[in-house]
């Protein structure tokens, strides 16, 4: 039985950020490396949906990236760090 698990990672972004369209990009050239290890999910933060849940979750700016429902990066991170701390994650 496979026990490997898929951990989330939620971005919150809008349609005009231009750091959003750069971690994006970050996002799909470094995960296909992964595998089906991470699951990606984008959430549109000005949309009704997506208010509700930054404000829940304490979110006030884009891009803001969670990992496995924890706020992880709340900018661009370097590429090093983003492959370091998705590491992290699969390594437990």
């Amino acid at each position: 039985m496979d026990n490997e698990r898929t951990v989330t990672i939620e971005m919150f972004y809008t349609l005009t950020c231009p750091n959003c369209k750069i971690l994006k990009r970050m996002l799909d050239d470094v995960l296909p490396q992964y595998g089906n290890k991470f699951q990606l999910k984008k959430s549109l933060a000005n949309s009704p949906m997506g208010m509700v849940r930054t404000m829940r979750l304490g979110i006030h700016s884009v891009p803001t990236l969670l990992i496995d429902n924890k706020i992880t990066f709340r900018s661009v991170p370097k590429k090093e760090e983003l492959i370091n701390t998705l590491n992290s994650f699969i390594n437990n």
